[in-house]
């Protein structure tokens, strides 16, 4: 399977904000950004030329890397989007925080998406009662997410729930952090939302 693996800082500074890909040390002073807040390579310091066109992919290329998908991938959610009913950035941004990976990660059981994917990878997830193994799934409501009883131990999930102890989850999840599951109690909507991406301008650089 095709995924990213270079720094993930670098995503960050070339879109000039905090990203939080790499849970708590985007919080603190060891990170990148704070210390160098412009994009990365010989020319990050130039000043570059604003257009219509590059403010709308940047909005693309930061969803993109805010949820960890691939090129390809994002345009097939797009597509997705496009013919469900309602607003098509909106279901757009649906879409992308029902993958699994996502909900873990909001559940606060994982310090990052990249912690939460690599754990349904290796199949420390379960939905609705049974193994699941791929980080895309989509989650629906009524959905029951949860660790697997052996891996409740792991110093990963341990370490995540003494980082996130003051963190609120999702309001759209019911989170039982003793019995380490959640409950999707319903979609999201554009309020519960939390990603800096403007995504009208996603759909209008599809659009064209």
């Amino acid at each position: 399977m095709a995924r990213y693996t270079g720094p993930d800082c670098k995503l960050c500074r070339r879109e000039k904000m905090k990203l939080y890909l790499k849970g708590p040390k985007c919080e603190s002073p060891k990170c990148p950004v704070e210390k160098r807040p412009f994009p990365p390579g010989q020319h990050g310091r130039n000043r570059t030329k604003e257009s219509e066109y590059l403010m709308q992919l940047r909005e693309k290329q930061k969803a993109r890397r805010i949820y960890g998908v691939l090129e390809r991938q994002f345009r097939n959610y797009y597509e997705e989007a496009t013919r469900l009913k309602g607003i098509t950035g909106e279901n757009l941004l649906r879409l992308l925080e029902t993958r699994l990976d996502n909900v873990l990660y909001r559940t606060g059981f994982a310090l990052s998406r990249d912690q939460a994917r690599q754990m349904v990878r290796h199949g420390h997830v379960e939905r609705n009662g049974r193994r699941a193994s791929i980080p895309s799934m989509q989650i629906r409501p009524g959905d029951v997410i949860s660790i697997t009883q052996k891996s409740r131990s792991m110093q990963p999930v341990i370490h995540a729930l003494a980082v996130n102890e003051t963190r609120s989850p999702a309001d759209w999840l019911e989170v039982d952090r003793d019995g380490l599951k959640a409950t999707v109690r319903q979609l999201p909507d554009r309020t519960s939302i939390d990603v800096p991406v403007a995504e009208q301008l996603i759909v209008e650089l599809y659009s064209k």
